[in-house]
C-alpha cells in the first residue's frame, strides 16, 4: 500500500512568508501541508508535532531543505533515525536526497546528508558570527542603538496584572511584548527591589 505524501515548511518568525516554500511543494503532489512559524531550535514546534502523529508507516514527507526540519546535525540526525524506525521516508528538495524508510538508500546517501546537515550548521554559526561583528562595528560607528528601551510604567502595569491572577502570556500579547523580554523586566525588577 502506497502511503500519502507530506509537506512539511517552516519559517523562523511569524513575519516570515511560507510561499516560496508552499510553491516548492506545489511540484510533489503533496496530499497534507504542515505549516509552522516557529523556530527551528527546539522540536517543540505545533505542526511539526502535528506532523508528526499524522504520518504512518508507508509516508514520505517533503521538505524544501534540511534547514527546516532541524536546526543542527544532531536533530537531522535524531528526527530522520525516528522517522525511519516508524518507516516514514524523507525527501529534502534542495539537497536532492531521498532517504528511503525501507532501509535500501546507499550508505553513501547517510553519509552525504550528514556531511550536508554538518555544513548548514557551519553555515548559520558563520551568519551568526558576521552578525555579531556588524553589530560591533555598528555600535563603534555609534550606528546601532540596539531595541528600544520599555517604558518602565508598562512593565509596572504588567506587573500589576500578573499580580491579579492574569497569565503572564496574556499580559504580554496585551502590551505587545514578548514573553520572554516581559518575563526579563519582572526578574530584574525583583531583583532590584530585594
Amino acid at each position: 500500500m502506497k502511503g500519502q505524501i507530506v509537506g512539511y515548511v517552516r519559517v523562523s518568525s511569524i513575519d516570515q512568508n511560507l510561499a516560496r516554500q508552499l510553491e516548492q511543494l506545489k511540484h510533489e503532489n503533496v496530499d497534507k501541508i504542515f505549516e509552522d512559524k516557529a523556530s527551528g531550535a527546539t522540536t517543540q514546534r505545533p505542526a511539526f508535532q502535528q506532523m508528526l502523529d499524522y504520518v504512518r508507516e508507508g509516508d514520505t514527507i517533503v521538505v524544501c531543505s534540511m534547514d527546516r526540519l532541524a536546526r543542527n546535525l544532531s536533530d537531522l540526525l535524531s528526527i530522520t533515525t525516528e522517522l525511519h524506525a516508524k518507516g516514514i521516508s524523507i525527501k529534502f528538495l534542495k539537497e536532492n536526497i531521498s532517504l528511503d524508510a525501507s532501509g535500501t538508500e546507499h550508505a553513501m546517501t547517510r553519509l552525504l546528508m550528514a556531511m550536508l546537515g554538518a555544513v548548514a550548521e557551519f553555515e548559520r554559526s558563520l551568519i551568526r558570527e558576521r552578525q555579531r561583528e556588524g553589530i560591533d562595528l555598528a555600535k563603534k560607528r555609534g550606528a546601532y542603538k540596539g531595541r528600544k528601551p520599555i517604558d518602565p510604567s508598562i512593565i509596572e502595569k504588567a506587573q500589576s496584572k500578573i499580580l491579579q491572577g492574569i497569565p503572564l502570556a496574556k499580559v504580554a500579547r496585551e502590551f505587545k511584548i514578548s514573553r520572554s523580554t516581559l518575563y526579563r523586566h519582572l526578574k530584574s525588577n525583583q531583583h532590584s527591589n530585594q
